[in-house]
């Protein structure tokens, strides 16, 4: 375990342009950076499922109105239940995002978009975030990743990644089986094979101390919903720092 400090925030991918609230956590590492040393690391959680984690805000540049974009998605299994590392980027969808950009960011944010030829929604948002410069010097630690999770330790709240018609879904532990949350009380039963490591991760209850037990963090930046549910007694060798304030937190950054 390093003796120099390792300042750790975690987040989904949020947004091909990511959201304010994101980049505050990057700003808040470089200043702890800054005033400690060390290296800082992005917790990145791919394997988190949700579509909605992806929505984009974006102000016109004439009119001011906020629009909201989002990637296409090829059927309502991928869209809903496919973990972002497995959403697949529809590229009719990216070619007609990016004639509009122009109406929402610079000229280079638009070709920028445009150029990204990443085949996953996760992916393609970590290649929009290091090409505005913002993960320079950050090392990078994905959830989705198989090395990631067999180092991890065991967990008894968790997913495991399994097929449904062709696609990689993310089922819950469910009583004695596993099934996918269709929407208040109903849940669909799906087969999985949890006896590999490399399937699995973690619920939000359980993320911490199975992120904690590979990167080995000293400090944690996190958002202000975030500080609120996690169990900080799960990890009580983390300093735990409160991102700093940003305006407009849930729009898209696009630079100031």
């Amino acid at each position: 375990m390093s003796s120099s400090p390792i300042i750790c925030f975690g987040q989904q991918p949020c947004g091909f342009f990511p959201k304010r609230f994101l980049v505050s956590k990057i700003w808040t590492a470089r200043r702890l950076q800054r005033e400690l040393g060390g290296e800082i690391v992005f917790f990145y959680h791919d394997c988190d499922h949700d579509p909605r984690e992806t929505q984009t805000k974006l102000c016109h540049l004439k009119t001011g109105e906020l629009q909201c974009l989002n990637f296409a998605f090829e059927n309502k299994i991928q869209k809903k239940y496919s973990p972002l590392f497995a959403k697949r980027v529809d590229r009719s969808w990216q070619a007609n995002t990016a004639r509009q950009l122009p109406q929402f960011v610079s000229s280079e944010l638009a070709e920028l978009f445009a150029s990204v030829q990443a085949e996953s929604v996760a992916d393609f948002c970590l290649e929009m975030y290091r090409g505005m410069g913002l993960l320079e010097g950050v090392r990078i630690e994905r959830s989705g990743s198989a090395e990631f999770r067999a180092k991890a330790i065991s967990v008894d709240d968790f997913f495991v990644d399994t097929m449904l018609e062709g696609e990689v879904v993310r089922a819950r532990k469910h009583g004695d089986g596993f099934a996918l949350h269709q929407g208040g009380s109903s849940y669909l039963q799906v087969e999985a094979d949890a006896s590999d490591k490399a399937k699995i991760t973690p619920t939000r209850d359980t993320r911490l101390r199975w992120m904690q037990s590979v990167l080995h963090c000293t400090h944690y930046v996190a958002g202000a919903g975030e500080i609120k549910y996690l169990n900080l007694d799960d990890a009580p060798e983390i300093e735990f720092v409160e991102r700093d304030p940003i305006e407009r937190s849930d729009e898209a950054y696009v630079g100031e």
